[in-house]
């Protein structure tokens, strides 16, 4: 005869806990639900190694969808319960009362929680109206239970003639939540939440022969590195990610000491990404599915590659959806950054060519993370490498110069002045004089660039500058010459209105006539306003009027409205290099060229 009993708290009270304080998606009832199963024969299989249980059949977790009768079943051949560890783990844990509830598991942690079955399967309330256990201790003289509850006053609990060990859970699936009985739809949740579960997991097994778990009990992170091959790394990438692009490489972290972790970091190619696209960082616990992304391990900046980290020592709340903020997790959090940065540090010194070849898809990964973590920075700082004009790749800090002392400085001496290319085809003309002149700069062409030069000035102030390839043409390339007045004063006439400063110098190409310059501090403070939506970008610009240029000298000669003619042509030809010509100043560059043609032709 079936015992009832009543519980000791209202529904009101007990389920918000339940579905608002415990729990964030409704769909983790599932896995809370099979990883129960999996603890059971965990259980079993170590009281088994101790010979305190006899070893029956192989270890499985079934999983049932029947849409007619309205049922969820999970099945395990673990350790079972007997009648009065039902009371214990399912009536007396979860109806403890409400207050008691929550001060009891607020303050608890770790271990002590999961795999408390109680706390798990009051998750399944969330989308059923009734449940029902079925389950028989291991100890064979205990009979089998049948327990009962439609989770609001009341349970009923009584013998059963279950035959085998284990716990059979029939979930009896809401109206409202008839999603959750679809085959498709569970195999999603369990290929999301138990893809690497230890124990095989059937879903709807038609028979025997044709059964084929839905899991992988031994993922590849759970093996040795020198046990894996290529292959299966980019295999495991294909699997999990489901991305068929082949990744750069992989880290594969394996350790026991201070910490247990084990898993794959793959670092994927960009695919032309022009920002920072976030990867997929899986967090297991023993194998089971935590969350994607979760920024207590993970630093932000590795949450950009695709991986797989499995760490029992993980301190979890009670539904192992979030971290608690302690020492061990900021350690676990910066031994992975550490391996990360001693991977490429490891790649850099042996394998230069793949480095480079790889440097394109890593480049942002890399001067993202030195910004949002300086200790990353300083171990990685050696490998940062840029482009030169020579299409060679050179470290960084070897284009920085001598440190300034503090009295130079005060002297007016500033440090090494490293030109960069933003954009190779719109600075064509730049790129070529530097060339012809003997000078380098470096291609700065990603868009986290601009923000990292300024790290790289502010972790070496002293030693380096960056200015842009345009910012300072004359300062790189001019020889010795005198200031053009009557130049200076032409050029200042027909651009007055313009919001040009002009100035006069000697280049050593005589071949342009002349150059834009634009301020690096003024462009970069222009740029930071425009992105932030402050206004936009500042179109004053310095024209350098090269007077090695017998265009230029020709103008001292001729008609006066040829020579106002040529020198607005000037200015726009120099603008031409820098930038796009407005639609506004296009109209006057293309009537001023055909005035110029017909007084040509006419003559």
């Amino acid at each position: 005869m079936a015992k009832t009993g009543n519980i000791r708290i209202s529904s009101e009270n007990m389920m918000p806990i339940i579905k608002k304080w415990l729990y964030s998606d409704k769909d983790i009832f599932l896995r809370e639900i099979v990883s129960n199963a999996s603890d059971a024969i965990t259980k079993l299989k170590k009281l088994i190694a101790l010979g305190e249980a006899k070893e029956g059949e192989p270890f499985r977790i079934t999983v049932t969808t029947d849409e007619k009768a309205g049922t969820l079943t999970v099945e395990d051949n673990g350790i079972g319960m007997t009648e009065e560890e039902v009371e214990n783990y399912i009536t007396q844990i979860a109806f403890s009362g409400a207050a008691d509830f929550v001060e009891k598991y607020e303050k608890a942690g770790g271990d002590g929680i999961i795999g408390h079955f109680g706390l798990g399967f009051y998750s399944a309330y969330m989308v059923s109206d009734d449940i029902e256990i079925f389950t028989k201790s291991y100890r064979e003289d205990a009979p089998a239970v049948h327990w009962e509850s439609d989770g609001e006053s009341t349970y009923s609990i009584e013998e059963c003639d279950k035959s085998t060990c284990g716990t059979k859970i029939v979930m009896h699936i809401a109206k409202e939540e008839k999603e959750f009985l679809k085959e498709s739809e569970v195999r999603r949740l369990l290929g999301k939440y138990c893809a690497f579960m230890p124990y095989e997991i059937y879903l709807n097994p038609k028979g025997k022969e044709d059964e084929k778990p839905i899991n992988k009990t031994e993922p590849l992170y759970l093996k040795q590195p020198k046990d894996c091959t290529e292959e299966e790394y980019k295999t495991f990438y294909r699997e999990t990610f489901a991305d068929f692009q082949e990744p750069l490489f992989q880290i594969h972290l394996n350790m026991e000491y201070p910490f247990r972790l084990k898993g794959i970091l793959y670092f994927p190619k960009v695919r032309k990404r022009v920002e920072l696209e976030r990867g997929q960082v899986k967090l297991y616990c023993n194998q089971v599915y935590i969350a994607d992304n979760i920024k207590e391990v993970i630093p932000e900046f590795l949450m950009l590659l695709n991986g797989v980290l499995d760490c029992p020592d993980i301190p979890l709340n009670v539904s192992r959806s979030f971290l608690q903020n302690d020492k061990q997790v900021q350690k676990i959090a910066a031994h992975i950054t550490k391996k990360v940065a001693d991977k490429l540090c490891e790649l850099y010194k042996n394998d230069r060519e793949k480095y480079e070849n790889c440097w394109a898809d890593l480049a942002n990964f890399v001067k993202f993370g030195c910004i949002k973590d300086d200790k990353f920075y300083e171990r990685v700082k050696d490998i940062i490498i840029y482009k030169n004009l020579a299409g060679e790749y050179r470290p960084v800090e070897s284009f920085f110069g001598e440190e300034v002392s503090e009295e130079d400085s005060k002297n007016g001496k500033q440090p090494q002045a490293v030109y960069y290319v933003s954009d190779e085809n719109k600075q064509a003309q730049y790129v070529k004089m530097f060339k012809e002149a003997g000078l380098d700069a470096i291609f700065c062409d990603t868009f986290i660039d601009p923000h990292f030069l300024s790290y790289l000035e502010y972790k070496s102030p002293t030693r380096v500058r960056f200015l842009r390839i345009d910012a300072d043409v004359a300062g790189a390339l001019k020889t010795e010459g005198a200031e053009d007045k009557e130049i200076e004063e032409l050029f200042n006439g027909v651009l007055e209105g313009k919001g040009v400063k002009v100035r006069t110098e000697s280049l050593k190409d005589p071949a342009v006539p002349a150059v834009v310059n634009v301020s690096e501090f003024m462009r970069r403070m222009s740029e930071m306003n425009s992105f932030y939506g402050m206004g936009e970008e500042s179109n004053e610009v310095t024209l350098v009027v090269n007077l090695s240029s017998a265009a230029v000298q020709a103008l001292k000669t001729g008609e006066e409205d040829a020579r106002k003619l040529s020198a607005l042509q000037i200015y726009y030809l120099a603008l031409l290099a820098y930038r796009r010509l407005k639609p506004d100043e296009l109209d006057e560059f293309s009537r001023n060229q055909s005035l110029l043609l017909e007084k040509y032709l006419q003559k």
